[in-house]
């Protein structure tokens, strides 16, 4: 059997290539997980590329060179994923030589058998920092000859792997409480790191809800943990000139005091660059951090308002009524932000008529621009596990994963109904005359989306074309 190099020193991280069109295809901005392994690997005096394929090809003469490949694995790339795996096996036989494959993320901490029998030799699961970082230095005591220092691969924790001919899974390796230990992550192991026009920021991990459909709370756990103002706005400062910043918590003022605190570190420190972050309609009651998000820099707002749809709010355990929303967006707009209103459509509640009033009101009140998901219930999740177990789950083609293709059967329509609401809702929202409305508006950033966003649909329309005909062919009653 080919062995390992009696050292490991050449890393490659790759993070595969979204499938198809979709909105944010405009936006290069790679996941976050990668370049803070890459930092914590280069510590290790390891030498690291990352190819993201949204940014760069990837260099098979790179992999070939590699002593340790890593692939960050989101569900809807785990197609993807899997067929790289494959080429590094490949590529690893033609140079007579084992080249370790580590996957992880959401989709292998929830799924590590299946990662492991589609070319993983190792699952990290949740969190990976620690965890990678013990593989690596078994794997070097392992293959140099030495002494288990670190001990077997029993002992790290957090970690899946074949055994022989069986696949071991250890226990789960608590979450990481201190995120300052962290290094920032190091966006220049990325190959063509120059072409990112949006630049991720983490300020917590965990989230204080439980969503069925949302699988953050089973991979970073309910209870938040917060960097500290220091190191985040030392991150800021290190952040390239000319880029959007993306915060990515799932909810910044989750906690309000701690928000302020940050904020007025941020101001403190001269911060006042264009950023953007998640929120919920209680953003509109919290005067003064509305007042320091705009002085530092912040211009628009994503905002999980799913629907409205009273019965679907209840059904997702949303804490708000249509009527909230609606007086929220409106404070949101007075205060000079920009609203990115995401909704849900085809849960068990909503009907054809319910998700047509959404979008109606989604185009009365003016939202900025919009993204009307399908329901996805991720692996991982509550809601994956009640309609697997219902015998809903009708596509179990990760890439379709995605909040645009229907991979269930709604409880009050056919699939193929869903499917046309969606398409719909999205032409509705982003037609010519919205487009020039916004322009003679002096909207011009709300105009240029409208007519985005209709290219966005005739491509997307374009390559799912075999697809929306089989939907239609086997899903429509």
């Amino acid at each position: 059997m080919p062995r390992l190099r009696s050292r490991i020193e050449n890393v490659v991280l790759i993070e595969p290539r979204f499938p198809g069109t979709h909105f944010f295809s405009h936006v290069h901005m790679p996941l976050l997980g990668l370049p803070i392994l890459g930092a914590i690997l280069r510590r290790m005096k390891l030498k690291v590329k990352i190819f993201c394929e949204n940014l760069h090809p990837i260099n098979w003469q790179e992999v070939a060179r590699a002593d340790l490949v890593g692939i960050s694995v989101l569900t809807t790339l785990a197609p993807r994923a899997y067929q790289i795996a494959k080429k590094v096996k490949q590529i690893a036989k033609e140079v007579g030589r084992r080249i370790p494959v580590v996957m992880g993320g959401p989709h292998p901490t929830f799924l590590p058998e299946e990662a492991l029998r589609a070319g993983a030799d190792f699952v990290v699961r949740h969190e990976g920092e620690e965890t990678l970082k013990e593989l690596i230095e078994h794997l070097q005591d392992q293959d140099g000859g030495r002494a288990a220092a670190h001990g077997g691969l029993e002992e790290i924790k957090g970690l899946s792997y074949w055994e022989g001919e069986e696949i071991r899974h250890n226990p789960d390796r608590p979450p990481v409480r201190d995120l300052d230990r962290l290094p920032l992550p190091d966006f220049s192991l990325i190959e063509g790191s120059e072409r990112i026009n949006c630049v991720p920021l983490q300020t917590s991990r965990g989230c204080p809800h439980d969503c069925e459909f949302c699988s953050v709370v089973q991979m970073f756990g309910r209870q938040v943990r917060y960097r500290s103002p220091e190191g985040i706005v030392e991150e800021l400062k290190r952040t390239p000139p000319g880029r959007h910043i993306f915060i990515v918590d799932d909810n910044f003022s989750a906690n309000p005091k701690r928000t302020l605190a940050l904020l007025e570190a941020m101001r403190k420190a001269g911060i006042k660059r264009p950023w953007s972050t998640q929120e919920t309609v209680r953003i509109a009651q919290r005067e003064e951090i509305m007042r320091l998000m705009r002085e530092t820099g912040c211009t628009r707002l994503y905002q999980g308002l799913e629907s409205f749809n009273p019965e679907a709010l209840r059904e997702w355990g949303k804490p708000q009524t249509p009527e909230q929303i609606k007086e929220a967006i409106a404070v949101i707009h007075e205060h000079g932000f920009l609203i990115h209103g995401m909704f849900i459509l085809g849960g068990d509640a909503d009907t054809p008529a319910t998700i047509k009033e959404t979008v109606n009101s989604a185009l009365r009140l003016g939202i900025d621009t919009a993204q009307f998901f399908i329901l996805v219930p991720p692996p991982g999740t509550r809601l994956h596990r009640r309609l697997d177990q219902a015998g809903r789950i009708i596509d179990r083609d990760w890439s379709h994963y995605d909040g645009q293709h229907v991979v269930f059967t709604p409880q009050r329509m056919s699939p193929w109904q869903l499917q046309k609401l969606a398409i719909e809702a999205y032409q509705r929202f982003y037609n010519l005359w919205r487009g020039v409305g916004w322009a003679l508006r002096g909207k011009f950033a709300n105009s240029f989306f409208a007519f985005y966003g209709r290219g966005v649909i005739k491509r997307w329309l374009e390559e799912q074309r075999a697809y929306l005909e089989r939907l239609r062919r086997e899903w429509s009653y």
